[in-house]
């Protein structure tokens, strides 16, 4: 367990110490999380736009790599020389 510190909702600061004025929280808590009214804690809606950002683009770059790859099948190359030029199995 881990303790937080927690001012309008939101949690300012953690220990793994407990420290006067800390409440304690799960350790999946973290700072600048928000506490909700049934009490469990969630991310803001910034952290949680940019986790969906970084999320879109691995998924945007794997489909890059899937189309290059289909491009260059097209163009003849064989799977070694794919390999070769992209690191691409």
């Amino acid at each position: 367990m881990k303790y937080a510190l927690i001012e309008n909702n939101v949690v300012k600061q953690i220990s793994y110490e407990p420290i006067e004025g800390y409440v304690e929280v799960n350790d999946d808590v973290f700072a600048g999380m928000i506490k909700k009214e049934d009490g469990s804690y969630d991310d803001t809606d910034e952290i949680k736009a940019t986790t969906q950002r970084v999320a879109q683009a691995e998924a945007d770059a794997e489909t890059n790599r899937a189309s290059g790859k289909a491009k260059l099948e097209e163009l003849g190359l064989t799977d070694a020389q794919i390999k070769a030029l992209m690191g691409v199995e």
